[in-house]
């Protein structure tokens, strides 16, 4: 076995601009394309990228760069990306995300070149096919169904999705888990889908009426709920669930669970791990025993590997009690996701510490492997029959494959048409009840009659991953040097409408083949692109070949788009192309004196006022557009505007310069010299009327649907642009000036609770609470002198922006050098007092920053540590505060509410006594309250 882990697979920090100081992003998930020859990974940093295999698998090809390394990166998502998926077919990837988007990725030829804001290039292009939304909360992990029929994907929305895997339409929301979902597998038979959830179950659905058939309980009572993930896996011959996050012994082992097909129990368990299974992933391939003996149950056994939070990764063959290898300590921090190649022989593991690990085996070393023959063979007996496929869809390639088209490459766009066979056609577009590989799309097309109808438009195909080149063109219908710009129809001209080609893959709906175009064509203004050009439709990845260069290009249109048909909706300022300038520094940036009682006196700033640039620009949070700023030299009008790649999408015209700006996918917002505010929709329109606060701005900064602006005078505001309100009144910073002499403050930001966090240059971070009508701290350099919670000193070495807002605060606390208690005497109880002081100020921030998975890492490290003081009466009070009144009830009306962030505080209790009742000194107290606990919800009291 050779083990790898390739530095340059990494997602980076925005703020990094160099390699050598680029911050590592936690990377949530991995997939290996059917093909082998490229991985997709998910990050923290709200990115897909993917790589190519072969310089992390050939230490000469890494050393070359050829192929390179980094192959695409994809940006749509706005949100960190927690699960990565390629259909079977590898023509598409599946991601899902914080943003509660699934979202679909198709190959585009045409796509590649420079990403924009950075210097990396992208050597293949994929393109946004469609995006599923649906859920309501984080999408936690997606998974095609064996030969793409579905996609399932799951989230901490408790839901269960079900979507087709041709149409990407939603078929079915399965809403019976009480908990977060946080994994999802398929049986490879097709019989079944297995879901996992916080609420300690999985669950077993039936494909044919998708109702539930098994729900499995007994080895998850009592596992922990403060995992990421319970990714679990089915075995290729379809005999086991391997389940993540199981427990023996009342929580005590950490196990993973095998669970039984038909019987749906859990007798079996893989047990060494030292904490949290997180994942579980099965080889693709079935393994024979007794590699001479011929098929059979008995003769058939699995490989499985499991990634934990004990930053190790087993590798374990169900025909032996020990695993076959061990890696201790592989990562830095826990592990996220695992995915073996398609050949099995390559395991690839994902870690939030940004890392990835690659083992790659000899066919020696795994015994026993099976072709996927051998498989597909298998899984006849169980005499399963899939559910009919939509009409006209098919993943399938419609004509026998030649030796030179075998090889799997990464799919093209639906750019091209095979040749359209010309017989009757039925009412749904098919030929005789086959669509002859075909799908029709119904579009909205003008006719010169003035009337509107419904028509059948050619869209092109979708091959599969396998298909052949398809080189003949000359049975496509129509001239074949004429351009497209004389191809323009006339009623009166021509009876016959040829089929026509379109350059541009359609972004909606996805089509996965051709629909035949039959003689009663009705005339249309439509055009045709010139098909003399040789039409190669396997598009070979630039990467993993020397020098080719994608042969369909198509020729200079008068057209441009799929839609050629419409007129281009117009945009305020949408006529003029984008304009480059140097920024620079002009004049002075005070804002004019105001008049007060008669007397001219000037401004008096306890903040600087902010440089004044000819030109301002800012990215638009989760999308390539710019919102840029042009202030005169003169006394010309200010301009404001948000441009899309070269385009204007609308502008506006201000009385005074801009000194701020901000966006987000929302909203947008400019602060001006003369401290007045305007903030605008995604559209151009005004959210709400222009505010005038005094002052020029000195910070402003914004999130999701909050916008923050700290002005010169020492105002800081934060409002809700939906609800067009302000989370508070104005507050004075003159507060936090008065706590230190030479104070000031280094930076404001804002969460998308509207909570303000203002930084301060004497180590002390702090945030408003309006209920508390009262500046809080959130954090101080003072914990590093004795916590041992304190992590700010390690930041060089873990990505604080992963563990939590609180963490991330810290990490970015000015240091005074030495810590200056380092050979200080200090009191017996220093470090206990300064350890629980922390923690608690931890559980407070997160609660005002709204980080509820951050209260809950925090909850856990407070209680474990009181336990390993044995401090009673702090264990005690900690236990009636989760608990509540022990009479409660939701019907009741109370001033306790049973909620925290969103979790329930009871459930937050039961981890709580998971680690009390290890105590020496509070088992007896923790077993008392889990017998109340669990009375309570039984409904004894």
């Amino acid at each position: 076995m050779r083990f790898t882990k390739p530095a340059w697979v990494i997602h980076k920090d925005s703020a990094g601009k160099e390699d050598q100081n680029a911050k590592r992003q936690s990377i949530f998930s991995v997939h290996v394309h059917p093909d082998g020859s490229r991985i997709a990974t998910g990050g923290l940093d709200s990115k897909i990228r993917i790589w190519s295999t072969k310089p992390i698998l050939n230490a000469a090809s890494e050393q070359l760069n050829k192929p390179p390394k980094s192959l695409c990166t994809l940006t749509m998502h706005t949100g960190p990306v927690l699960a990565v998926r390629w259909a079977h077919s590898g023509r598409w990837l599946a991601s899902g995300s914080d943003d509660q988007i699934v979202m679909i990725w198709d190959l585009d030829p045409m796509a590649k070149g420079k990403v924009w804001g950075s210097d990396e290039v992208n050597v293949e292009g994929w393109k946004p096919l469609k995006r599923l939304p649906g859920h309501e909360s984080d999408v936690t992990d997606v998974a095609w169904s064996p030969g793409d029929r579905y996609l399932a994907s799951v989230g901490l929305d408790s839901q269960v999705m079900v979507w087709c895997g041709f149409t990407l339409e939603r078929l079915r929301r399965l809403d019976q888990h009480q908990g977060f979902v946080k994994g999802v597998c398929w049986d490879p038979v097709g019989e079944f889908l297995a879901t996992c959830s916080d609420d300690r179950t999985v669950k077993i659905w039936r494909t044919t009426d998708w109702s539930m058939e098994a729900e499995v309980k007994k080895p998850f009572e009592d596992s922990p709920g403060s995992t990421f993930f319970r990714r679990l896996s089915w075995s290729p011959d379809g005999a086991h669930i391997t389940a993540s996050n199981a427990t023996n012994n009342k929580g005590f082992v950490f196990i993973a669970a095998v669970i039984t097909r038909n019987t749906w129990t859990s007798e079996i368990s893989l047990v060494g791990h030292e904490n949290t299974v997180e994942v579980a992933a099965y080889n693709p391939h079935i393994f024979l025993r007794n590699p001479a003996a011929p098929v059979a149950t008995v003769n058939i056994c699995s490989v499985v590997a499991l990634g934990a939070d004990d930053r190790s990764v087993s590798v374990w063959q169900t025909k032996s009690a020990r695993p076959l290898i061990v890696a201790r300590e592989v990562f830095e921090r826990q592990i996220m996701d695992l995915a073996w190649s398609w050949d099995g022989l390559t395991l690839y593991a994902a870690s939030s510490d940004g890392t990835l690990a690659v083992f790659h085996f000899d066919p020696e070393e795994l015994e026993g492997i099976a072709p996927h023959s051998v498989q597909e063979q298998y899984l006849q007996k169980f005499g399963f029959v899939p559910p009919p496929l939509p009409e006209g869809f098919s993943h399938a390639p419609t004509r026998p494959l030649d030796a030179a088209a075998s090889r799997i490459t990464p799919p093209p766009s639906p750019s091209r048409a095979g040749p359209a066979p010309q017989s009757s056609q039925t009412g749904f577009g098919g030929v005789n009840g086959i669509n002859g590989g075909g799908e029709v799309i119904n579009k909205l097309v003008a006719k010169r009659s003035n009337k509107k109808r419904i028509q059948p438009k050619f869209i092109g195909s979708v091959p599969s991953a396998s298909s052949p080149a398809l080189n003949q063109t000359a049975a496509i219908a129509g001239p074949s040097n004429a351009s497209l710009a004389s191809r323009a129809y006339d009623a009166h001209t021509s009876s016959h409408m040829q089929p026509s080609q379109l350059s541009h893959p359609m972004s909606r709906p996805p089509s996965h083949s051709i629909s035949p175009i039959t003689d009663n064509w009705p005339h249309a203004y439509d055009a045709d692109v010139d098909m003399s050009a040789p039409m190669d439709m396997e598009v070979p990845i630039d990467s993993l070949s020397n020098g080719s260069n994608f042969k369909g290009k198509r020729k200079a249109s008068i057209f441009d788009g799929a839609e050629d048909y419409r007129l281009k909706p117009r945009t305020l300022g949408g006529d003029r192309p984008r304009e480059s300038v140097i920024v620079r520094e002009i004049g002075s940036s005070v804002a004019p004196a105001a008049r007060v009682g008669g007397d001219l006196h000037a401004m008096s700033f306890i903040l600087p006022v902010p440089p004044l640039y000819n030109s301002l620009n800012v990215r638009v949070e989760g999308s390539d557009d710019v919102l840029e700023a042009r202030n005169p030299e003169d006394d010309g009008p200010t301009e404001v505007m948000l441009v899309s790649g070269k385009q204007t999408q609308w502008l506006d015209y201000l009385p005074s310069r801009v000194l701020a700006m901000t966006a987000t996918a929302s909203f947008a917002a400019v602060a001006m010299q003369d401290g007045s505010v305007n903030v605008y929709s995604s559209t151009g329109r005004r959210l709400m009327p222009t505010l005038s606060l005094g002052s020029p701005c000195w910070a402003m900064d914004s999130s999701k649907h909050s916008l923050m602006v700290a002005t010169c005078s020492g105002q800081i505001y934060s409002w809700n642009t939906k609800t067009q309100s302000s989370y508070f009144p104005p507050v004075s910073l003159l507060t936090l000036f008065s706590s230190s002499p030479n104070c000031t403050i280094r930076s404001a930001t804002v969460r998308p609770n509207g909570a303000p966090i203002v930084q301060c240059s004497t180590g002390v971070a702090h945030s408003y609470v309006a209920s508390l009508s009262s500046w809080i701290k959130l954090s101080e350099r003072w914990w590093a002198e004795g916590s041992d919670a304190w992590q700010g000193r390690q930041r060089s070495s873990s990505n604080a922006a992963a563990r939590g807002i609180v963490a991330f605060i810290e990490s970015a606390l000015p240091t005074s050098g030495e810590e200056s208690g380092a050979d200080t005497q200090r009191p017996t109880w220093w470090s206990a007092a300064m350890t629980l002081g922390h923690l608690e100020t931890k559980l407070h921030a997160a609660l005002v920053l709204d980080s509820p998975q951050e209260y809950k890492q925090v909850l856990l490290v407070y209680a474990k540590k009181i336990a390993d003081e044995g401090f009673r009466a702090k264990a005690e009070e900690l236990i009636k505060d989760l608990f509540g009144p022990v009479y409660w009830r939701p019907i009741r009306e109370d001033t306790w509410s049973p909620t925290l962030l969103g979790m329930s505080k009871r459930e937050l209790l039961k981890d709580v006594l998971s680690i009390f009742i290890r105590s020496k000194t509070l088992t007896k107290l923790a077993m008392d309250w889990q017998d109340t606990l669990k009375k309570a919800s039984t409904g004894e009291y």
